[in-house]
């Protein structure tokens, strides 16, 4: 048995309260990790928080946007008390908005100039909020089968911790709209809505799917949205593994 196969994977935290205790410790690092759910679950937010995670540690991040525009990303991390404007000033965060506009584009600079792009930077983690639109992008399913896959490479070849945020089959919640994510990520976090004991309040659930190469809770925990972010209730459920 090798040095590897002893050693646990090397963390990144993702700074959300009960959803680290989930995974040991955080994301392995290296990992791409897709975070899917229907509208209204908060997968932005939860990228936008493992970014800044990473920020006040001194870490270099990508927040890579095809849909809200930077300004509003901004703002709402302002709003959860995050210091996004002195990281942005430091360059420890750098926010990128692609312009759904410009489809061609921005596909043939996801596939040849991303890799350098990410490589230059230095970044060591990145969230890409959607995957949805960008397959919508792409015109036929082995062109977006391409750019996802080199996507995901070129995250993995930047030595980054990432998430990718894509939204879930209305018809089949437990799955992205895609069908596709869930084949390049290392890891699935599952946001979705559960249903209270009274018939009629509606709260919030988190599950890890999956998480390669290491022990993880498989319990529905629920979660809350709040002032400082995404808090996974971890005195709800038993985190055995």
């Amino acid at each position: 048995m090798s040095a590897s196969e002893i050693l646990p994977p090397a963390r990144a935290r993702t700074g959300i309260t009960g959803l680290d205790e989930m995974l040991g410790g955080g994301f392995p690092r290296g990992h791409v990790v897709l975070v899917t759910g229907l509208p209204g679950t908060g997968k932005t937010c939860l990228a936008l928080q493992f970014v800044m995670a990473g920020v006040k540690q001194g870490e270099k991040a990508l927040f890579l946007s095809l849909e809200e525009e930077s300004d509003a990303l901004a703002d709402s991390g302002r709003q959860f008390g995050w210091p996004v404007d002195e990281s942005l000033k430091d360059g420890r965060l750098a926010i990128l908005r692609l312009d759904p506009k410009e489809t061609r584009g921005h596909l043939q600079r996801i596939q040849s100039e991303l890799p350098r792009e990410l490589k230059e930077r230095g970044v060591q983690r990145i969230a890409v909020d959607s995957v949805s639109l960008l397959n919508m992008l792409s015109d036929d399913e082995p062109s977006r089968r391409t750019t996802l896959f080199a996507l995901a490479a070129a995250c993995r070849g930047a030595g980054a911790t990432t998430v990718i945020t894509a939204e879930a089959d209305p018809r089949h919640p437990e799955v992205s709209r895609d069908g596709l994510s869930e084949y390049v990520a290392d890891g699935v976090v599952l946001l979705g809505y559960n249903q209270g004991t009274d018939g009629h309040r509606i709260g919030l659930s988190l599950r890890v799917m999956k998480m390669r190469r290491t022990a993880h809770a498989r319990s529905v925990q629920p979660y809350v949205i709040g002032q400082g972010g995404i808090i996974v209730d971890s005195k709800a459920v038993d985190f055995g593994r």
